[in-house]
Formats: structure tokens, C-alpha cells, sequence
């Protein structure tokens, strides 16, 4: 008697269900859903036999009724037993096994189990995409273990941290360096500056190798604004460095008071310093009429006391300062000799007050808190730029390691 086996093509009928194809496989051969549903990849599978035609015919009905295509193909071995009926194949579904996996060749066509090289031909399955999936090696398993540093996600964040520190300071810088409105300043303390006759006799002082001779005139106390400034002992200042070796006059700070200060003008005007003079222009025409330019002095500060050269060197633009000292005219042996004016209301060369001063102090600092926000942005500038070269750095050299 001719007996049969069913073979799975691994195909769904046009229209049908997976997922019903996948519950009726699994229920019929007692396989769990993945393995079911791993007989519906394209390969066909060969499930156990014998049957005899009746049974055989019906598994296939209900293979199709599922939605899933199967062959009833003669079955013969030489030691075949009995088929079964088809009451025997539901009553003992696990008769039913599934053939182990196959592959076909790409180069022969020789259907065959699983393989890196084929039986046939020998050709090597990995040239034609066909190897095996690769077993976990010890490194993939430290690494699940053991999970990349995110250099992507943490270079991101130190960018996101320089920009943003970036945009800070450079509104912060432009804040700080605001004139504060009238009503923050102690008017009380802006008059106009004290000149006096003073007792005090010619001195000498010594920087930095050089011997300077001061002959005040006049004892000055100033009490005003700071609008402009310029550091005379800066190296691109090659008038005081090179040649005049002035190492004394460590600053000058353009000055306002009084009525400037009281009636806002002092805000309406543009204010820069270069090596000997403080330029002021009005920023629009009535500025012009109502600032008072006598009060208002340009003033080249001597000091060769280290205390007072960082409290004159502390003082920024929107500070409300006050001096006390002589003005004086000063001069050293190399033949460099400078003077001072001693009235406030001449203009142009030789206008500038040259003080020298012995005491220096901030009385109302100016944008406290600007000033705090452009250092903190400072600060985390310099750290973010800092975490990105080392991040350039370390990242690929991680990688490579790896």
C-alpha cells in the first residue's frame, strides 16, 4: 500500500491569517507559537509520516483551512510500518515532528541542513550571505554587561553647555558695562572736586628699577563716576612701557559729577579712553546741551604702592569712586617729564588731571550681579571648552581600544 507525508512549504494561501495559520500549526503538531511560527518562513519542512492517502489528504484540508500551504507527497522507507488513519493522526498529533532546518544552495540548489559549506559543490555559504548567525563572543557579553560610555549623549550636553555659557557671558559682558540710572549713586558725595593748597614737599618714588621725582601742587580729593578707563601698564602701551618708561601711572579714569550725574545726562553721551585722552560725543544732539563739560575730567593716576594700585585696578565702568592725593606734576632721570592741569573747565591738550594718588576706594560698585553672572559664565565656558577637547581626545581613542 502506497503511503504518504505531509510537507510544509513554508507559504500562507493569498488572504490568510498568520496569526490563525501560527494557533492552528502550533495546536495541531503541540509546538509553542515561535516554533509554529518559524514554519512560515519560506523553507518547507517534511512532517512526519507514514499516513495513508485518506489521512494524509485530510491534514492538508486542514492545513488549508488555516490558511497554510501544505504538499501530500509518497513516502517509503524499508522498514515502513502500518500507516495511519487519519482518527490515528488527531488522537496521536505528536506523531507529527518537524524536520530539522535546511538551506539550499545558492551555486547547485541542494536543499541540506544547516551548514557553513555545502555538501555538494563545497562552495562557502558566507561569500553568498548564507552563514550561520554568529554564536555571542566573550566581548559581546562583557559589553552587554559592561555598557558603552556615551561619549554621543555626553558630548551634546558639554556643547549644549558651551554655547549657552558663550551666549551668557557675552550679554552679561555687554550688562555689566552699563551706566546705572541716577538714583543708584549717593549724590551726596558728587560734588564737584576739592583742590587745596598743599604742604607737602617733592618725593621720589621707586618702579620697577626707574627713580621718579612727584612735586605736588595741589592736595586733590575726587569724588565721581567712572564713565572710560585705559590701563597704562598694559604691554600694547608702547608710549608709557617703551618709550617713557612711566611704570607709575598705572590708569586713567574718565570721570563725571554733579549735574551730569543728577539730571541723567551723563547717560545721553558715548565714552572711550586711549593713551592720553577720554573721548566723549554725544550719542543724539540735545545730550549735547544739557551736559555740563566742566564736570566731567580725564585723570592719569600715579601709585607705587601695591594696595592701592589693585584698589585703582579694581574699579570698572559704572563705578562710583572716590580719591584723595596730590595733584602733581611728575618726571624720572631718562628726561620723560609730565604735568597736570589744575582747573576743570580747560580743554584739549594738557586738560588732564595727573593725581597722585595715595588713597582709592569704591564707594557704590556698579551691576553687582552682572558682573557675578559674566564670571560664573566665565567659569563654565573655560570648563565646557575643556570637556570638549578631551572628549576630541578620549572618544576615539576609546573606540579604537575597543
Amino acid at each position: 500500500m502506497t503511503q504518504y507525508s505531509l510537507t510544509l512549504t513554508g507559504d500562507l494561501l493569498p488572504g490568510a491569517d498568520r496569526a490563525v495559520a501560527v494557533t492552528v500549526l502550533a495546536a495541531m503538531l503541540k509546538l509553542p507559537a515561535p516554533q509554529a511560527e518559524s514554519l512560515l518562513n519560506g523553507r518547507p519542512r517534511t512532517l512526519g509520516g507514514p499516513l495513508s492517502a485518506a489521512a494524509a489528504e485530510q491534514v492538508r484540508r486542514r492545513c488549508e483551512q488555516a490558511g497554510v500551504v501544505a504538499l501530500v507527497r509518497p513516502w517509503s522507507t524499508a522498514t515502513a510500518a502500518a500507516p495511519a488513519t487519519a482518527a490515528e493522526v488527531w488522537a496521536r498529533p505528536s506523531r507529527f515532528e518537524v524536520a530539522a532546518p535546511t538551506k539550499r544552495c545558492p551555486n547547485c540548489g541542494e536543499e541540506q541542513p544547516e551548514a557553513d559549506l555545502c555538501r555538494r559543490c563545497g562552495i562557502v555559504f558566507a561569500k553568498f550571505g548564507l552563514a550561520r548567525p554568529a554564536l555571542p563572543t566573550a566581548r559581546a557579553a562583557a559589553s552587554a554587561s559592561d555598557p558603552e560610555f556615551p561619549f554621543k549623549v555626553v558630548t551634546q550636553l558639554v556643547l549644549l553647555v558651551f554655547l549657552s555659557s558663550l551666549g551668557v557671558a557675552l550679554w552679561s559682558h555687554w550688562k555689566k558695562a552699563q551706566l546705572p540710572a541716577p538714583a543708584f549713586y549717593d549724590q551726596a558725595q558728587l560734588a564737584a572736586p576739592r583742590q587745596t593748597p598743599t604742604t607737602r614737599q617733592p618725593f621720589t618714588v621707586q618702579a620697577q628699577g626707574i627713580l621718579y621725582t612727584i612735586e605736588p601742587l595741589y592736595d586733590y580729593v575726587l569724588e565721581a563716576v567712572v564713565v572710560s578707563l585705559h590701563d597704562s601698564d598694559v604691554i600694547s602701551d608702547i608710549y608709557h612701557f617703551k618709550d617713557w618708561q612711566d611704570f607709575i601711572n598705572i590708569r586713567d579714569l574718565c570721570v563725571v559729577w554733579g549735574a551730569n550725574v543728577r539730571s541723567d545726562a551723563f547717560r545721553a553721551m558715548s565714552y572711550s579712553n586711549t593713551t592720553w585722552t577720554c573721548w566723549v560725543g554725544p550719542r543724539n544732539a540735545p545730550a549735547a546741551q544739557w551736559f555740563a563739560w566742566d564736570q566731567l575730567s580725564n585723570n592719569h593716576l600715579l601709585s607705587a604702592d601695591p594696595q592701592v594700585q589693585r584698589a585703582i585696578k579694581s574699579a570698572v565702568i559704572g563705578d562710583q569712586i572716590r580719591l584723595t592725593g596730590q595733584l602733581a606734576r611728575y618726571s624720572h632721570g631718562g628726561g620723560f617729564q609730565r604735568g597736570t592741569s589744575t582747573t576743570r573747565t580747560d580743554q584739549g591738550n594738557g586738560a588732564c588731571e595727573t593725581v597722585y594718588v595715595e588713597r582709592f576706594e569704591i564707594i557704590r560698585p556698579a551691576n553687582p550681579g552682572w558682573r557675578l553672572v559674566y564670571r560664573l559664565s566665565l567659569f563654565l565656558l573655560w570648563c565646557a571648552l575643556l570637556g570638549l577637547v578631551v572628549l576630541f581626545f578620549t572618544a576615539p581613542v576609546r573606540g579604537l581600544r575597543r
